[in-house]
């Protein structure tokens, strides 16, 4: 299907009561959502997230974790929808894996909520917190982003961990938190 998303999801082989299941790879399509000149919004501006939108890099609904959630708007208008920053910034890493026939310069802008105001800002100018105690959608690595380094610093205080800028954010981090991730059920 043109313009939709496959990826690839490794599956382990295990035991179940009717024998071995296959190993294997499951597929997660999420296409982005196109953009509608009757929302109001302008073509570049921060959406609301669609209840049926999946995240491309795991498959999981960004609606059920709205206050985590991050969003990116190509060139032509279509957005795509992440569960947090961190699934956001590895989609980022290889944009053709995850959107087949897309390239990041096709990124014209890229969004996360900040984790106490919930309200949309430019990925690039986020701070952002590693390491924290507070679990997000993936349980670790989720990076809660922030408008300001006062807040960033407040909850490092309550929460622990360290303030990152996106261009601290190199593919052996992102890697090393992605890896750390397991979902919420």
């Amino acid at each position: 299907m043109p313009g939709s998303l496959v990826h690839l999801l490794p599956l382990q082989t295990h035991e179940v009561n009717t024998g071995p299941v296959l190993s294997g790879e499951i597929c997660v399509v999420a296409p982005p959502q196109p953009f509608d000149p009757a929302s109001g919004l302008s073509m570049y501006a921060a959406r609301p997230v669609p209840p049926d939108a999946r995240c491309p890099v795991c498959g999981m609904y960004p609606a059920k974790t709205g206050t985590w959630a991050a969003q990116l708007i190509f060139r032509n208008g279509d957005a795509q929808f992440f569960d947090s920053p961190l699934t956001l910034f590895v989609y980022l890493q290889d944009v053709g894996r995850y959107s087949r026939g897309r390239q990041q310069s096709e990124v014209a802008v890229a969004y996360v909520r900040d984790l106490r105001q919930g309200t949309w800002l430019a990925a690039a100018s986020a701070w952002y917190v590693r390491g924290s105690d507070t679990p997000g959608p993936m349980r670790a690595g989720n990076l809660p982003a922030f408008s300001d380094l006062a807040a960033a610093g407040d909850y490092v205080s309550a929460h622990g961990g360290s303030v990152l800028r996106s261009t601290q954010l190199d593919a052996a981090l992102l890697q090393q938190l992605h890896g750390a991730r397991r979902h919420t059920h």
